[in-house]
């Protein structure tokens, strides 16, 4: 009993000393976002004495973060509606097909998840100039697609195995076509992983710069990161500017967790316990 208790009290020691490390650069982060900029470089760990809302004011009219965060927002929403639409068909066709072609198709989504797509930057580039969407907002859609379905696949497809298939027969039995079964049956069944899937591809979508960078010079079409990336200075930078960028660009994904946080959880303690 003594021992359990001391692994519970080590346990929870862990835990706080790993919230407090996480934790300690959203603090700077967001303390120093409403400090002057003088205050920044004299107390950048400190609480504020003197709260200075500029920083705000400058990134979101005068950088034209309005708009980048619009482009943002829009491209990472349909980005995820297309990855979790196309993940679970794909996925629920491969856990009701048994062929080894079937195998084949799965094991390549898997290679997806080991190969990482920036060695392609190249021949992506190719594709997307060819395609005449160079300095288009919607250049990043295919490529982000592309990231997210890998691992919405994988996790999909292991979440519809689980699923009895008593249910899929008695709804073929009743005369449902595998459409109505997918979009009636499974999709309310898979919403928990269908919330796992979108934080998953929400952080990295979201906070993407290599691919903006790359395709997009067109002030219009820029990305809250790549706006992010063009405040700093080769002589001067604006810290306080970028502060508070950063600390408006976590507000999305904030909301979104906590939204989903219930699905997320049991996304992913889902088949942890049997009884």
């Amino acid at each position: 009993m003594q021992r359990l208790k001391l692994s519970k009290v080590a346990t929870y020691i862990i835990l706080t000393a790993w919230a407090l490390v996480v934790l300690f650069p959203l603090w700077t982060m967001l303390v120093n976002s409403i400090k002057p900029k003088r205050d920044i470089f004299r107390n950048p760990f400190n609480f504020p004495t003197t709260f200075s809302f500029e920083g705000y004011q400058a990134a979101w009219t005068d950088g034209r973060f309005d708009l980048y965060f619009r482009n943002s927002i829009v491209i990472t929403v349909i980005s995820l509606v297309l990855i979790l639409f196309l993940g679970s068909l794909a996925a629920y066709a491969l856990a009701n097909w048994r062929s080894r072609f079937a195998t084949i198709i799965y094991i390549f989504f898997i290679a997806g998840l080991m190969v990482p797509i920036r060695l392609g930057t190249i021949n992506i580039f190719q594709i997307i100039r060819s395609l005449g969407l160079v300095d288009s907002l919607f250049s990043l859609l295919p490529v982000y697609v592309a990231m997210g379905l890998p691992i919405a696949t994988f996790v999909l497809t292991a979440f519809i195995r689980a699923i009895p298939s008593d249910l899929t027969d008695a709804a073929r039995v009743d005369g449902a076509s595998e459409w109505r079964i997918y979009w009636s049956l499974m999709l309310p069944l898979i919403r928990p992983a269908l919330a796992t899937v979108a934080i998953f591809n929400l952080i990295p979508v979201w906070n993407d710069l290599w691919f903006p960078l790359i395709f997009i010079r067109a002030e219009e079409s820029r990305t809250v990161m790549l706006g992010v990336s063009l405040l700093f200075g080769q002589y001067q930078t604006d810290w306080n500017r970028i502060l508070s960028a950063l600390s408006l660009s976590g507000i999305p994904l904030l909301i979104l967790y906590l939204l989903m946080s219930k699905q997320f959880i049991k996304g992913l303690t889902a088949g942890a316990v049997k009884g």
